[in-house]
């Protein structure tokens, strides 16, 4: 091994070292002030919360944006799971006439929402492999196909489902 050679530095480049000189401890401990406001936003309860009061019905509609055409949608989640910052979600969604098994997550501090059909056969704007992105909750959500040849689809669906049958009729007599 290479031995480092030794330089001797002439004195007047040394500093020089004066133990007369007194320490001031003040200086250490000056105090830090922090301007704005600490976020007291906490992901975890919220995940826990909207695993609680998230709707169990979603209804709405799909428009691909290969044929656009649209055909209604409904999911219905039958498990909202808490798990850290995040919501597991799983349930079953309606796409037209094909129904499919679905499992996604929700994250609670972005609203970032993840949602796979695991069902085989999906429509014909849709493949197998594909996922449903939505970065406002379930509100907006665009479908993300597996190949970059299919552009995808939009995912639109709102809290309450529109009730199709009609009240019964009483007479008023």
């Amino acid at each position: 091994m290479p031995v480092p050679p030794v330089i001797d530095i002439p004195v007047e480049i040394q500093a020089p070292f004066e133990s007369s000189q007194s320490f001031d401890s003040s200086q250490l401990a000056i105090p830090l002030e922090l301007e704005g406001s600490v976020e007291s936003f906490d992901p975890v309860a919220r995940a826990a919360d909207l695993a609680a009061t998230l709707p169990r019905q979603w209804c709405g509609n799909y428009t691909s944006f290969t044929s656009n055409s649209t055909v209604d949608v409904e999911l219905t989640l039958t498990r909202l799971k808490p798990m850290g910052q995040m919501v597991d979600l799983r349930g079953e969604m309606r796409i037209g006439s094909i129904s499919t098994p679905v499992q996604g997550n929700l994250n609670a501090k972005s609203d970032q929402l993840d949602l796979l059909p695991l069902s085989p056969e999906l429509t014909d704007d849709m493949e197998i492999g594909g996922r449903f992105l939505g970065l406002q909750d379930f509100s907006l959500a665009g479908w993300e196909a597996p190949r970059l040849t299919n552009p995808g689809g939009r995912l639109d669906l709102s809290r309450s489902c529109a009730v199709s049958e009609s009240a019964p009729i009483r007479a008023l007599w």
